[in-house]
């Protein structure tokens, strides 16, 4: 089914009952596939690339709301330290979570 809403053209796809490629179609995907592609200008990815890497600075990673259970010293020496001890924690955790990732 086809509908058309200020001047755009919307189209449903049965995902389980594509339509067969066409000629020119397949003739396309053939090209792709026998194609080689030139990598002699790239340099090789390195272990010493990946450890310079740093993350995506526009990242924002999806938070969790959670109830954990912590010592009390432990929490007060975080509280201690000024405002953000939840973001302390979460810095703690993921340096831990880096270092058991990479040993």
């Amino acid at each position: 089914m086809s509908k058309t809403t200020n001047n755009m053209f919307r189209k449903e796809v049965d995902l389980n009952n594509l339509p067969p490629l066409t000629e020119t179609q397949l003739a396309r995907l053939k090209a792709l596939e026998t194609r080689e592609i030139d990598y002699s200008d790239i340099p090789p990815l390195t272990d010493e690339f990946f450890k310079n890497g740093n993350r995506n600075p526009f990242l924002k990673p999806v938070k969790t709301s959670t109830t954990v259970r912590i010592d009390a010293d432990v929490m007060a020496w975080l509280r201690r330290q000024g405002r953000g001890y939840q973001t302390r924690i979460n810095a703690i955790l993921r340096e831990a979570m880096m270092r058991s990732l990479s040993s």
